[in-house]
């Protein structure tokens, strides 16, 4: 099974923590879908998401405040396709168990993304499901930067400067974005954690810590902005 129609089927969202899924959150609960769990991988060694590098007791506190329950996979860190897909497929076996239909992703317009989840749920006992899919990224931005706090958490260095790390997602930063840019970060140009909206029953209080440069694979390099909670 590889996709399923919008309707209220017990739905998993694939969860970054950042403003696409949360976007897709609050669009499938204004719906009226039926939403069961979160679920995100994080690395095994460090606690954190890899392309976001979030601590995962920020995810813990935001899906508290969303009143929802969330599953870590955790994934070692020099973990192969191979290994990746059969964490999944323990985690997926147990949602068709449990009633889950479908895993809902906000992948908004990439071809080859969702291809790619489409080819790993293909022989899956859940279906994929894309809530807010080809929906238009300046206007999802625009919508999104009015109704949501988040702070941008990483930043690709070929894509933007440092300095967009630990910077609040408004609408002074959708400005000075670079054309070439896309607003909603969709290419990986930058990624950001959500700390308060219309889906939260109460803020994420949260702060800005140090800026970490690291190489992500042998051509990437990316500008983290760790966040820490505040209570």
């Amino acid at each position: 099974m590889t996709d399923a129609t919008p309707d209220a089927a017990p739905t998993v969202l694939s969860w970054s923590g950042g403003k696409d899924a949360s976007y897709a959150l609050w669009k499938m609960l204004e719906a009226g879908e039926s939403v069961a769990e979160l679920l995100t991988t994080v690395s095994a060694e460090t606690g954190r998401t890899s392309m976001h590098g979030v601590r995962r007791d920020l995810y813990e506190r935001q899906a508290d405040a969303l009143g929802l329950p969330i599953r870590f996979v955790e994934i070692p860190e020099e973990a192969d396709n191979d290994e990746y897909d059969e964490r999944m497929a323990e985690a997926t076996a147990d949602y068709d168990e449990r009633g889950v239909e479908r895993i809902a992703f906000a992948d908004l317009y990439l071809e080859d993304v969702r291809a790619y989840r489409e080819e790993r749920l293909a022989d899956a006992p859940v279906a994929g499901y894309w809530p807010i899919w080809g929906r238009d990224t300046e206007s999802v931005a625009r919508e999104f930067a009015d109704a949501f706090a988040a702070t941008v958490v990483a930043v690709d260095d070929d894509a933007l400067d440092a300095d967009f790390a630990g910077r609040r997602f408004d609408a002074d930063l959708l400005a000075d974005l670079p054309e070439e840019v896309d607003p909603c970060g969709e290419n990986g140009e930058f990624h950001t954690f959500v700390h308060d909206g219309p889906v939260f029953d109460r803020p994420v209080p949260i702060e800005t810590g140090e800026r970490v440069t690291k190489e992500v694979g042998e051509e990437t390099t990316i500008h983290y902005r760790d966040l820490v909670a505040a209570d």
